[in-house]
């Protein structure tokens, strides 16, 4: 967790996390690390393994930048980089359930993510149950006692129903059951998903971190109390992103805050335009009033970036 308050504006963050400048010479940015094998200063010091980096796998400055960053950016306690957003997924699904558990899946999310929950995780006994996503705290009545993992997409992937988080988590927390919010889509700059109940909070950083369409990344933010099951996941399924994705991830999270606002600023103007057209039969976008879920997306959200769909 960064020393920084919670009060800084996040641009304000997105220039100066995950930056030490006095530990890179003076440098503003983190260098790319490429490395595996890490030297001890002595054999106390590798008998004892408490040093910041010990082995390439387990993490570079570069990496422990970008992590940083998120993590304040979520407002998170600890983030974990994969190479994907989709193994960001099945890592965090995989730190929380084992054979017999339940887990209730929104039914719109990301296609990748549904495969992997009907090949992998039922293949290893785990009971996979789709849930409405505008179904808000009636997902009380779907929640066992095997129930260990909400998992949400808001909105959901392609479709774009908006989720209440704050209710769907009330009701899951209250059963013992962990909730996992793929936030890709918005962002933390345009919804925080601690503050709204999430456990757990993915993105496919390949998207708008990295933003360029040059690097396969994923991150996995965590509460202080989620961390150890995520970390331990994360380590025994070997997950390195390579030194020169996590580089490009910081490079874009600079910029991150100006390309959103042109992303949500170009997208309603294009959602605006379609919904006057004939050939056109619905805009699904929930920054627009005529959205089944913008009164939810209104509340909860702080902005809207620049996926939306239509229906011919």
């Amino acid at each position: 967790m960064s020393k920084r308050t919670r009060k800084q504006k996040d641009l304000t963050r997105l220039a100066h996390a995950g930056r030490e400048p006095a530990r890179q010479h003076g440098f503003v940015n983190t260098p790319i690390y490429r490395g595996s094998t890490v030297l001890f200063p002595s054999v106390a010091a590798l008998e004892a393994n408490d040093q910041d980096f010990t082995y390439g796998r387990l993490g570079t400055p570069t990496v422990k930048a970008l992590e940083t960053a998120i993590a304040e950016l979520e407002g998170g306690h600890r983030t974990l980089l994969t190479p994907s957003g989709l193994s960001a997924i099945a890592t965090a699904l995989l730190a929380f359930v084992a054979a017999g558990d339940e887990v209730l899946v929104a039914d719109t999310v990301y296609r990748p993510t549904r495969r992997f929950c009907d090949s992998v995780l039922r293949r290893l006994g785990v009971t996979i149950i789709y849930y409405n996503p505008v179904i808000g705290g009636a997902i009380k009545d779907l929640i066992t006692k095997k129930t260990r993992v909400v998992f949400a997409e808001s909105p959901g992937s392609q479709t774009f129903e908006v989720q209440d988080m704050p209710a769907i988590a009330a009701a899951a927390h209250a059963a013992g059951a962990r909730v996992i919010l793929d936030n890709t889509w918005a962002t933390p700059l345009y919804f925080k998903s601690f503050a709204h109940g999430a456990d757990v909070s993915i993105q496919a950083a390949t998207k708008y971190i990295v933003g360029h369409a040059d690097a396969m990344l994923g991150a996995i933010t965590t509460t202080e109390e989620t961390t150890p099951a995520v970390a331990k996941t994360h380590e025994d399924l070997g997950l390195c992103p390579g030194p020169e994705d996590v580089y490009l991830g910081l490079r874009g999270l600079r910029s991150l805050g100006v390309r959103l606002e042109r992303h949500q600023k170009s997208a309603l103007e294009l959602a605006r335009w379609l919904a006057e057209r004939p050939e056109v039969a619905r805009v699904l976008h929930p920054a627009l009033p005529s959205h089944p879920s913008h009164a939810l997306w209104k509340r909860d959200f702080t902005g809207s970036s620049g996926l939306f769909s239509i229906v011919l």
